[in-house]
């Protein structure tokens, strides 16, 4: 009896929560601004019960998953009973309504964590944070009882079996992609709180930047680890061998990257200078609210893509207004509280100031070309003015230009001091930095291929510009210590953070730049004893084979790989599977990663005379483009552990006079 209950034991779960929602987003806020401690201390229980409701909620959803209940329309919809549990578990947010669910879960969790991690804040700010935290949950928890319900029975007439999960969903990358893209996604509405109640507060000053980045940092870095994901997700499963096809949904998901990363460069500046204080509060707004839009276009049906829950409209109508309510009051809370708390913080043309701030605008410029590119084409169709697709060309001629231009600054920020220096001292520490990119980057091409490469060569000397003023400065700040190694021992994570977030960037356009460039594709006819040669390697096809998976029939080539005459030779396995539920063939490409160089070997269609069309691919330094996101995520992490955000003690929240900055921390 009790199993047959728990569809609605999670139903419950979730009115309960949204009631306590409800009381967070009430109480603490009237008590901040009426001064009332007992009202104020409503935040922290609620967050709490909040979270424990939703996960409970969750959890009876998942359970029905893995019990094959296939009276609740979710589970009939995208489950079966052949289906591996593993994708069971994963097929609860490969739907609508089982992700809003989980986006839910995980801004319940981050609401909780900020409650947690806020004891030594100041009660007032903690109340605001919570209070706006709390706007937000009732807004998504409104959404999925109102349109996305989980729990929808299909009672009497129940299914036998269910319809079964989109076979391009069954697949390793998108159990752990969707959870960590969210993370990222909600994870900003943490510093959207902390922004709004600085705003509310009057504590537009260094304490509330400190308070801030640490929750930055980290969404940003699941961001990061999200997006790679999806990108490498995209290149094996899809069996083009693509990584970045400026898919809407893509799109949807760098908006708020880009924007976010402006907002921890920026925070920065608040923190150390006390400048950018608009800025900063700004691009927390924007950022959030980007990721709503994600959410809107995922989810409203306006676009078509491997990505998206195409449903009913009155989804997407339903996130679009909340989208509209988050950024109308958010830009009325900032034009009535904005201009009594802003100081302005002098700085030179030529400063580590002067050169974030080009950056931060040429990462908004390249925000509104993504997002016009997006956006256009359905507001076009919308009105009825005919359709348009906007590609990679568009997109390509605008973005790569910016970040080239980016990369020139970025290069020239970390040997830059803050407020002000000598453009004959800057030209002193970064000449040979600058000679070196241009010679290495310029001959590399030639000493890969052996013909030179515009575009390769312009991505290596970015790279490089990125990479060798980092090494000038580690060597300016440990030249002076006992030993390298103690040297670089008094160096801050947050430091290492940002050394490694710049390399990240630096490996990515490497791994762009040369993939992009160099990539060799063939598209053949291939039966048993044929052989083609890619690259210098040999793909021989020595047999076609059939077998059985747990839900699925599978063709398999078995492809013999050799390098040259005398190299080592492997087995490479592509196949064509044929889904049972659902009757969908889906290509289960065959990869040899490496460092330097993958193979892919991708199956197509049975030509009906013992042969397959086969796309057989080398894709050089492909792997550089998720290895440089893994760093950049790896110093937004240390970013995060640093010693300064560990504890926030009494001294860090009082508020600081605008421009007011410590020596120890003008040199940081």
């Amino acid at each position: 009896m009790f199993i047959k209950m728990i569809p609605e034991i999670g139903h419950f779960a979730l009115v309960i929560a949204l009631l306590m929602a409800i009381v967070q987003a009430i109480m603490p806020l009237v008590g901040a601004a009426t001064r009332r401690p007992l009202w104020m201390a409503y935040g922290r229980p609620m967050a709490t019960g909040q979270f424990f409701f939703v996960a409970i909620a969750y959890i009876c959803l998942t359970t029905s998953y893995m019990l094959d209940d296939f009276s609740v329309a979710n589970v009939a919809n995208n489950s079966n009973s052949l289906l591996p549990w593993y994708y069971k578990f994963s097929a609860v947010w490969g739907n609508h309504e089982g992700s809003v669910l989980l986006w839910s879960l995980m801004l319940a969790g981050w609401g909780y964590a900020a409650s947690v991690f806020s004891g030594d804040l100041p009660r007032d700010m903690v109340a605001r944070v919570q209070g706006v935290m709390g706007m937000v949950c009732v807004g998504f928890l409104l959404f999925i009882l109102m349109t996305s319900n989980p729990f929808e029975r299909l009672l009497p007439n129940m299914p036998q079996d269910g319809a079964d999960l989109n076979p391009l969903l069954q697949d390793f990358g998108l159990i752990v992609h969707p959870p960590m893209l969210y993370m990222g996604y909600v994870g900003f509405s943490v510093v959207f709180a902390f922004a709004i109640a600085a705003l509310l507060g009057g504590r537009l000053d260094a304490a509330w930047t400190r308070w801030a980045r640490p929750w930055t940092n980290l969404a940003w870095a699941f961001l990061t680890v999200g997006i790679a994901l999806g990108s490498w997700w995209a290149y094996y499963e899809l069996g083009w061998g693509g990584w970045w096809f400026w898919d809407p949904v893509e799109n949807a998901s760098l908006l708020p990257w880009l924007t976010g990363t402006a907002l921890m460069h920026s925070l920065a500046v608040t923190e150390k200078r006390g400048s950018f204080k608009s800025w900063s509060v700004l691009l927390a707004i924007s950022t959030f609210s980007l990721s709503l839009l994600g959410t809107f276009l995922v989810r409203s049906g306006v676009l078509t893509s491997v990505h998206a829950f195409a449903n009913d409209p009155s989804r997407g109508f339903f996130i679009l207004m909340l989208l509209t309510i988050t950024v109308t009051l958010s830009l009325l809370v900032f034009a009535l509280r904005a201009p009594r708390v802003s100081h302005k913080v002098g700085f030179n043309w030529l400063s580590r100031d002067s050169l974030l701030l080009i950056n931060n605008i040429l990462l908004v410029i390249m925000t509104v070309t993504v997002l016009l590119g997006t956006v256009y084409p359905l507001i076009l169709d919308s009105m009825g003015l005919g359709k348009i697709s906007v590609g990679p060309p568009y997109f390509n001629a605008l973005f790569v230009p910016l970040t080239v231009v980016m990369c020139i600054f970025m290069g020239l920020g970390p040997m830059a001091r803050w407020k002000g220096m000598a453009a004959g001292e800057l030209v002193r520490k970064l000449w040979l930095a600058g000679a070196a990119s241009l010679v290495l980057g310029a001959a590399a091409p030639l000493l890969y291929s052996g013909e030179w490469d515009l575009w390769v060569a312009l991505g290596i000397i970015s790279a490089l510009w990125i990479v060798l003023p980092m090494a000038r400065d580690l060597f300016d700040k440990t030249r002076h210590a006992s030993s390298f190694v103690a040297g670089l021992r008094k160096l801050s994570l947050a430091y290492w953070g940002m050394v490694l977030g710049h390399v990240g960037i630096a490996v990515t356009i490497v791994g762009v730049a040369i993939v992009s460039n160099y990539n060799i594709e063939r598209n053949v006819r291939m039966s048993p004893g044929t052989m083609v040669e890619v690259a210098g390697y040999q793909f021989t096809m020595t047999e076609l084979t059939s077998r059985r998976g747990p839900n699925f029939l599978a063709d398999t080539s078995i492809i013999q790989v050799q390098r040259g005459e005398s190299g080592r030779s492997f087995v490479m396995r592509p196949e064509k599977r044929l889904y049972l539920a659902t009757g969908m063939p889906m290509t289960q490409v065959a990869l040899r990663p490496g460092l330097f160089r993958d193979l892919y070997v991708a199956m197509g269609e049975d030509l009906e005379d013992g042969s397959y069309a086969m796309r057989i691919q080398y894709k050089p330094f492909v792997r550089w483009l998720w290895l440089g996101g893994l760093l950049m995520a790896f110093g937004g992490i240390l970013a995060v552990i640093d010693k300064r955000y560990r504890r926030v003690t009494a001294r860090s929240t009082a508020p600081a006079t605008a421009g007011q900055v410590s020596s120890k921390e003008a040199t940081a």
